[in-house]
C-alpha cells in the first residue's frame, strides 16, 4: 500500500489538472476491470460487471484531485503570482515548497517569505493573503521562467513527498495530497480484491476516480444520470480530532479504523447504507468509528442529489492536518477501509427490496 500511495501522492494533480493521476490509475487497473472510460469532465470510470444481476449496483467514488494552485502571472523579476484551487488556510503557505507542472516536466519552487531579520518592521499578527505571495523558481527574469517551460495557466501542487513516520507499530505516512489519493489507493486495492474473490456474488460495481471535488464536487455531479447506481459510497478522508489543539473534541482518531459517516455539511447518510456498514464492521471485527462533522463535504453530497436520487453514504479515512503539505494517515486505517467497503459490497444482497421506511 505504501508504494502505491507514494506514487499517487507525488503526482501533480490539483482540481482541473488531474491528467497525470488519472493516467497512472488507468495503467494500474486497465487489465483488471471489464470496462474503463473517461467522461467529458475527466472522471475515470472503471466498471466491474455483475456476477449476479439481481444484486444492487454500487457506485464507489474517490476524488483524484488535490488542493493546489495555478500560475496567474509571471513578474519581471522571475517570480510567479498564483491563484488557489481548493480550500486553504493562508497561514500555512509561507515558505512552503511547491512543484509546478511545466511544459517539460516538474519544476521545483518555493513560496517566498520575509527573512526573520525583517520581522521587527512587520506586523507579527498579519496573515498574508495568497494574492500577495509569490513563488520563487530560481529565475531572475520573466524570460528565464518561460525558457524553463513555465507559463500562465499551469498547475502547481505542494512540493512535499510522501514519507513513513513513526515506528513500525504505527505504520503511518506524512505528505501532501493524501486527501484523496488515500481513497484512490483504497479503490485500486479494492479492485484487486474483488477480482481475486471468485466465490462471493455482487452486482455491477462502478469504481470512479472523480475530478474537481475540491472546487465544488463537480466531477461527481455528472455520474448518476448515466450510471444509475442503486447505492453509492464516497471514499474520502476526514480531519481527525485527536490532538490537544483547543478545537479538538476527540471524536475521530488516527489509527482507530475508518469512520462511517452519519452527517456532514453536504450529506445526511442514508440509514440503509450506514446500518449495513455498521453491521458488517461488527460481524467481521473491522475497527471503525462514527463521524458527524459539519466542516466538510464529499462527492456523496453531489451523488445523492443527482438523477432521481441515490441512497448514499461515506467511508472516511482519518487524517491529521488535512489540506496542508503534512497530512498524516495510518496505513492500517486504509487497509481496514478496503476490508469494510469490500464487506459492504458482498453483503449488499441484504439491501434488496428495502427502502427508507425499512430503517
Amino acid at each position: 500500500m505504501y508504494e502505491l500511495l507514494k506514487n499517487l501522492c507525488e503526482l501533480v494533480g490539483p482540481s482541473g489538472f488531474e491528467q497525470d493521476v488519472q493516467r497512472f490509475i488507468k495503467e494500474e487497473i486497465q487489465h483488471k476491470v471489464d470496462r474503463l472510460q473517461v467522461d467529458a469532465l475527466g472522471n475515470l470510470i472503471a466498471t466491474i460487471k455483475a456476477t449476479d444481476a439481481q444484486l444492487p449496483s454500487i457506485l464507489l467514488a474517490a476524488h483524484a484531485d488535490e488542493i493546489g494552485f495555478i500560475v496567474k502571472k509571471i513578474e519581471a523579476n522571475g517570480t510567479l503570482r498564483f491563484e488557489q484551487l481548493g480550500g486553504f488556510d493562508n497561514r500555512v503557505l509561507l515558505a512552503q515548497s511547491v512543484t509546478i507542472k511545466g511544459a517539460n516536466g516538474y519544476i521545483e519552487g518555493v513560496i517566498g517569505t520575509l527573512s526573520v531579520h525583517y520581522v521587527k518592521w512587520d506586523n507579527p499578527n498579519r496573515i498574508t493573503s495568497h494574492r500577495d505571495l509569490y513563488i520563487d523558481v530560481g529565475a531572475s527574469t520573466a524570460e528565464e521562467v518561460l525558457e524553463m517551460g513555465i507559463k500562465v495557466g499551469q498547475p502547481i501542487s505542494y512540493g512535499s513527498g510522501l514519507k513513513l513516520v513513526g515506528d513500525k507499530k504505527r505504520n503511518r505516512v506524512v505528505g501532501k495530497a493524501l486527501d484523496d489519493r488515500a481513497g484512490c489507493a483504497v479503490l485500486i486495492e479494492l479492485i484487486n480484491k474483488i477480482q481475486a474473490n471468485k466465490k462471493d456474488k455482487h452486482g455491477d460495481i462502478y469504481c470512479v476516480f472523480t475530478v474537481q471535488e475540491e472546487v465544488g464536487l463537480r466531477g461527481a455531479s455528472v455520474l448518476s444520470p448515466n450510471l444509475k447506481p442503486d447505492f453509492a459510497l464516497a471514499i474520502d478522508t476526514t480531519p481527525t480530532s485527536d490532538t490537544y489543539d483547543v478545537l479538538m473534541t476527540g471524536t475521530r482518531l488516527l489509527g482507530s479504523g475508518p469512520c462511517i459517516k452519519i452527517a456532514d455539511k453536504s450529506l445526511i447518510s442514508h440509514p440503509l447504507v450506514t446500518s449495513l456498514l455498521e453491521k458488517v464492521a461488527v460481524e467481521q471485527s473491522i475497527p471503525h468509528q462514527h463521524e458527524i462533522f459539519m466542516g466538510i463535504g464529499t462527492d456523496a453530497g453531489a451523488i445523492h442529489m443527482t438523477s432521481t436520487g441515490v441512497s448514499s453514504g461515506v467511508v472516511s479515512i482519518p487524517s491529521r492536518y488535512t489540506h496542508t503539505p503534512i497530512e498524516i494517515v495510518d496505513l492500517d486505517d486504509l487497509e481496514n477501509t478496503v476490508r469494510l467497503v469490500e464487506a459492504f459490497i458482498f453483503a449488499s444482497k441484504r439491501l434488496v427490496g428495502k427502502d427508507f421506511l425499512d430503517t
